[in-house]
This record gives C-alpha cells, structure tokens and sequence, in this order.
C-alpha cells in the first residue's frame, strides 16, 4: 500500500464505517485499517445454540431521527423493531422497618421492585406516586417531595448528576434509583455524570419548572410518544454488515489485523499530507509467504500515505496516537480524563419454561450495594425482544448480565469461563426469581470490552472542546467516537456522519462551518 489515497480511516467500528462511507459516496478513495479481526466494534454478534445474538450493542436510540434515517439509507427499515415496553425492574438491598435512620446499605436482603414509569434516568416525575414509595419508602418519597418546595439556584449551572439529585431530592432517590439506572447505562456513578451530557436540558428545565420532579415532567412531556429505542431484526451486528456491504459497493478498502502505530504530519494547509506507520500481523500481511505459521512471525511493519486520516478508535487509543502531532495534542494527555473501564458480557442460553411469565419484566438494574449479586445488570433478551423468543421457542430463554463498574476493578479478572458461567447463573437465579440449575444451560459465551472512556464523565464538555480546538487547527484531520459523541448510536453516528462531511468538503475544495465533535 505505497500508493497515497485519499482518506485513511483508523478503526473500523461503527464510527469508522459510517465515516467511511460519507467519504467514499463522493468518489475518494478510501482506505479503513481495523487492529482487531472484525469490524463493527461494539456493535457485534455471535452465534449461540443456533440463535443470532447480540453480543454488544442491542438496540439505538431514536431521539433526534438521525439513526432512522441512517438505517432507512441503508435499505434496513423494514427490519427495524421494538422492544416490550413492559420496562425493567431494580434490585435492591430491602428496606429496613422502623428504623429512623438508614444506612447507605440498607438491610442483609435485597428486593426487586419494577423501576417507575415517570422518570429520567431514575429520577422521578412524581415522588409520591405508588411505584416510586414501592422503591423509596414513605420517608424517601416525602423527602424527595421537598424538591418541589425549595427555591432553584439561579447562579451557575450544576455540573453532577449526582450531586443534584441528592441535594433535591435526598440520598434514597440517589442510591435506590438513580445509581443503578446511571451504572446500568454509563458504567459510571451518577455524582461523577455530567448532567448537560446525560441529560441534555434539565439544568434548563429545572430553573423554568422551579423543581428537579417538575423539570423531570418537562422532558418527559416533550419527548416523542412511543419507544424510545429501536433494534434490527436478526441483531444490531446487521447495521455494520449493511454498511461493509455499501463500502465494497465503493471500492473501500478494508484491512484487519493492522494497528496504527504512530502519525506524522506534512504538506501544507491546502495540500495535507499523512504518513501513518502501522504494524500488520503476519496473516493479515497480503505478502507474507505462504505457508508461514502467523503465530510464530513477528509483525510486519509497513508505512501507509494518505490524504485525509479520520481517527476512529477508543479514546485510550485515539489519544495515545495524536499525542506526537503537536503541542496541542500533547497537552491533551495532560487532561482530567476518565480512567478506561473493563465491562465483561456473558450470554447464557437457557432451558427454563418457568421464564416464560418474564418474572422481571425485560430485565433487571442492580445497585452497587445489594449483598447477593455481583452484576450490575440483567437483560432478559427473550422477554425484551419478542424476534428472539420466537426464534428460541418456548421454554428457551436467552439472558444476558453484565460486570464492571468505573472506578473498580472488573469481579470477573480472575475467573474462568467455567467460573463465570457458574457466577452468571447464580445472579440470574437472584435477579430473575427463578432457580436456575446448571443443567438447564444449554450454552454460554463471554464478551470482553475493554480501554473503554466514558463520555458523559464531569468535565466532558471542555474536554471535547479541547480536543475541537486541535483537530480544527490540524488540516486533513479528523477524529471521532463514541468517546467524543456520546454513548450511543444516535450520538455516534451523526458525529461519524459530521466529520465524514467535513473531510469530503476539505477534499473537493469546499467550505463548510468549524468542527462539532
């Protein structure tokens, strides 16, 4: 690959991709280089006891229509689904009685009690209506109430998520809803959220509405009606098949098995030049000699000339590989970035008829501090996706739980797959309500995400704006990613979708308005 392209783009999941292709539509020649053996990221699937599973990402956000419309470009619309709005329960640790004051863990056993209806990212619209007591108790609820009675501080905006839920509403509110909602979605604890991220427009909300429960019933009440998510028939790993299948149309390039090892910048601001070095293992190595055992031959080392470079790993990555390209970028290191957080998937397979009631509804939140489980949450994928109990049948069931929380070592480092299996099934029986023997699995599988940041971390927004600030003053550069858009399809790809745009404009000769990262 010594001939220069147009566009190099590092990192083929689905930032990468779908910036990819908005070059490629335009005639660029573009070339996408993926470290791992697949492309998609976490958008991927697997294949278990011969049903298509999900094995990352299930289903995308429909706010703002930009998804839809990406997915009906794709030819995908008639495969588009929604979930059971029977909605999700908690599991917590069970209330005290009589007890005046509660500890931050509240009692020996645990409960689970469907999440409430009326709320934003567990903080409820109603504090004294009956779901909302079931999980807070009367205390809880009449503290919460008080929300509506305190005056709203006008000067300054509040930054966690956290820390304004509990100021407003009390330290129930916070433990027993909002912190496992936060983990469940972020991997992150909600006083370390940035609110505006998280919740675009309840500082807003609260100053016009006067209360958190009344800015809370705003939101709700301007939200599109219907679900709020989406997923695909067959999986979400079909959305970055469909869009591999668009870039062959294109003549895109796809290489596996290449890392990005380092950037250099030339040329002038018209006329950009990269040189990016990579490392290619030897069977990703189109000329490597036939025969030769991969595992044994040292990877080769090759230097690719581009254009164009649209950066599209993880964050951990990203920053490593534009740390040498100036001051800019080197002191972006220097900022208060998340630590990576390790989340491990397992995906059970089940023979368990006593799941065809769906005990807990589409499946189940865990608080950090219940005393009998160690996820930190459970999807019944067979009670949630209605596609996948068909295809299962009846007495099959598919769950799916989640470990790992940021700021904490991952439970599951040390286990083996035959430990964690045990594990994974011990806390669906907890979760779930239902005895789950060992002989009922008919199959498992464990999913690995790793060097992950977290977008909607305190301080998010100058950081983002740190990073618009050098990309903008580094011609025939872009970088995206979840880490930068937000969590989510919805925020992933219409940034993907921007930066795309930005470079096929800078391209062609065009000119068009500053970076939105």
């Amino acid at each position: 690959m010594t001939t220069p392209i147009d566009v190099l783009v590092i990192g083929a999941g689905v930032a990468g991709l779908v910036a990819a292709r908005e070059c490629a539509q335009v005639g660029l020649s573009v070339t996408i280089i993926e470290a791992t053996d697949a492309v998609g990221g976490p958008v991927a699937g697997h294949v278990l006891d011969g049903l298509s599973l999900d094995s990352g990402a299930e289903s995308f956000a429909v706010r703002g229509g930009t998804v839809d419309s990406f997915i009906e470009d794709l030819g995908l619309t008639d495969q588009v689904v929604v979930p059971n709005v029977a909605g999700a329960w908690l599991h917590l640790p069970a209330l005290k009685p009589n007890c005046p004051v509660q500890s931050h863990s509240e009692g020996d056993a645990s409960v689970s009690v469907p999440l409430p209806k009326a709320g934003v990212l567990g903080i409820p619209g109603s504090p004294l209506a009956d779901d909302v007591r079931r999980v807070i108790g009367w205390k809880g609820s009449l503290r919460a109430y008080l929300d509506r009675l305190m005056p709203v501080l006008t000067i300054g905006r509040e930054h966690s998520l956290g820390d304004l839920v509990k100021k407003r509403m009390g330290q129930r509110v916070l433990d027993r809803l909002v912190e496992p909602v936060a983990s469940g979605v972020y991997t992150t604890s909600a006083v370390d959220l940035e609110i505006d991220v998280v919740a675009p427009g309840l500082n807003r909300a609260l100053t016009t509405a006067g209360s958190l429960s009344g800015a809370v019933s705003a939101l709700r009440s301007g939200a599109p009606a219907g679900s709020n998510v989406g997923g695909l028939l067959g999986g979400m790993a079909r959305l970055p098949a469909a869009i591999v299948a668009a870039l062959e149309h294109h003549n895109v390039t796809i290489v596996t098995g290449t890392t990005a090892r380092s950037l250099a910048h030339s040329g002038t601001d018209n006329k950009p030049t990269w040189a990016v070095t990579v490392s290619r293992r030897a069977d990703a190595d189109p000329a490597a000699p036939a025969g030769q055992d991969a595992a044994q031959a040292e990877p080769t080392t090759d230097t690719l000339t581009a254009r164009y470079v649209i950066v599209a790993t993880q964050g951990a990555q990203a920053l490593r590989l534009v740390n040498s390209l100036g001051a800019r970028f080197d002191a972006l290191a220097e900022l208060d970035w998340p630590a990576p957080t390790a989340v491990t998937l397992t995906s059970l397979v089940l023979d368990a008829p006593a799941l065809d009631v769906h005990p807990r509804g589409t499946g189940v939140l865990v608080s950090i501090d219940a005393p009998d489980v160690t996820a930190k949450a459970l999807t019944h994928v067979t009670a949630k996706w209605a596609w996948v109990a068909e295809a299962a049948g009846p007495g099959r069931h598919v769950v799916r739980l989640s470990y790992g929380r940021a700021g904490a070592p991952n439970p599951t480092d040390d286990l083996t797959d035959d430990e964690l299996q045990a594990l994974a099934l011990h806390d669906a029986s907890a979760l779930l309500g239902v005895p789950l023997p060992a002989g009922c699995v008919r199959a498992f599988a464990r999913t690995e995400w790793r060097d992950a940041l977290s977008p909607a971390t305190l301080g998010a927004p100058e950081r983002t704006q740190r990073v618009r600030e050098a990309v903008a003053a580094t011609p025939g550069l872009e970088i995206t990613g979840a880490w930068l858009a937000g969590t989510g399809l919805a925020s992933v790809i219409p940034h993907a979708l921007q930066a795309g745009d930005r470079i096929r404009h800078a391209a062609l000769g065009l000119t068009i308005t500053a970076p939105e990262l």
